[in-house]
């Protein structure tokens, strides 16, 4: 199978072909934003860390951000730092230069003199990649070009009985045409971790998984806390889910049968090809963004009550088998996977629908996230390891 994408010199493609406008810290989003609205083709984010922070949160923000801007969709990067931060823009820009060889150039606000300044620098310089970035053309490539993220939230019964697994099939379709996905948010494995174990390609991924549930509640334990406490949440409750252990057996549906052949920590990439799981938070944001910045270039996102949330870099499709939230919030929702629920099509069928769908995105097609020009994004914390 074949979509329409842009080639990189790293060997991935993209399905977009986006300027970003990247902040080292929290401190310089403003004057990205700024920047990004007013050069047409870029895409800015609102970072919410990136100083301030010790060593193993301040690497996972690093991760974020080098993963953002080495991500395929990205054609080009343009930094901005305060100048105080933990890591500045030449040492983050360094850094990209090292993993990609996309244009990337970064300015200091401190070292300018003020936003209006650096907006003035950052401005031309995203003009220019803008101009560089429209004398690329599509071109035909391989389905196996695509990685793409597989998320659920603000879950009920309909998801883990029709929605996760019309996408579980899909990402089963992709995986066999050659892709690969990735299925995340760990302590939504709790309670369904041995099932999800099973499809382990090896012993050692095998016992990851489990290690990795028995690590979590380890740590929860620690503080004084349970994460049965908080799941399923009241959202969740409200739409039919009664415990944990019904949740996680929807959630992990989503995956997919095929062989996990890689277990990865966050916003890491991946090295294999094929089905794979992430460890991350529950926060279905936090998640898509460690997955966007592993590589993802797009995200199918399933929700039983709905919700709007969308990516800058990566298109978020969202679908839903429940028709209300489907009727309710169609400006928001791309699918409706309702016909499983009434009898009318097999989880399969929709599942081959999905594949269409997805070409179409990687093809152009926007998400309703996109037009509406949502950007979700959430660092988590990793400073929990027992």
């Amino acid at each position: 199978m074949q979509i329409w994408g842009y080639k990189r010199a790293e060997g991935r493609a993209g399905i977009r072909n986006h300027v970003l406008i990247l902040p080292t810290c929290a401190c310089a989003s403003e004057t990205c934003r700024i920047v990004s609205s007013q050069v047409k083709g870029t895409q800015n984010i609102i970072f919410n860390t990136g100083c301030s922070d010790v060593a193993a949160n301040t690497e996972m923000s690093q991760r974020i951000l080098t993963g953002f801007a080495a991500n395929p969709n990205v054609y080009g990067v343009v930094i901005i730092g305060l100048g105080c931060e933990t890591v500045g823009h030449a040492v983050l820009c360094e850094k990209i230069k090292g993993m990609t060889s996309k244009p990337v150039v970064s300015f200091g606000i401190q070292e300018e003199g003020g936003t209006v300044r650096t907006a003035e620098k950052a401005v031309r310089a995203a003009r220019k990649m803008v101009m560089e970035a429209s004398l690329q053309q599509r071109e035909l490539i391989d389905i196996s070009n695509l990685l793409l993220g597989i998320e659920c939230g603000g879950s009920d019964a309909t998801s883990g009985i029709a929605s996760n697994p019309a996408v579980g099939e899909l990402s089963d379709l992709l995986v066999d045409l050659g892709a690969s996905t990735i299925m995340s948010e760990s302590i939504e494995w709790i309670g369904g971790e041995h099932v999800l174990a099973k499809r382990a390609a090896t012993p050692a991924i095998h016992n990851a998984i489990i290690r990795i549930c028995e690590q979590y509640e380890a740590h929860l334990k620690l503080a004084g806390q349970d994460c049965r406490a908080g799941q399923p949440t009241p959202g969740n409750k409200a739409g039919g889910l009664s415990t944990i252990d019904e949740k996680s057996l929807g959630c992990i549906r989503k995956g997919g049968t095929r062989p996990i052949v890689e277990v990865l920590d966050q916003a890491v990439r991946p090295s294999k090809t094929g089905a794979i799981v992430m460890d991350t938070a529950g926060y279905d944001i936090s998640s898509v963004t460690s997955m966007v910045a592993a590589g993802c270039n797009a995200v199918i996102f399933t929700t039983g009550r709905g919700t709007p949330t969308g990516n800058a870099i990566v298109p978020v499709y969202k679908v839903t088998a429940n028709e209300n939230t489907y009727q309710r919030m169609e400006d928001n929702m791309d699918y409706d996977l309702s016909s499983i629920v009434r009898g009318e099509k097999t989880f399969k069928q929709c599942g081959k629908n999905l594949l269409a769908e997805m070409a179409e995105i990687c093809n152009g097609k926007m998400t309703k996230a996109e037009i509406y020009g949502f950007s979700d994004i959430a660092v988590d914390h990793i400073c929990r390891f027992v």
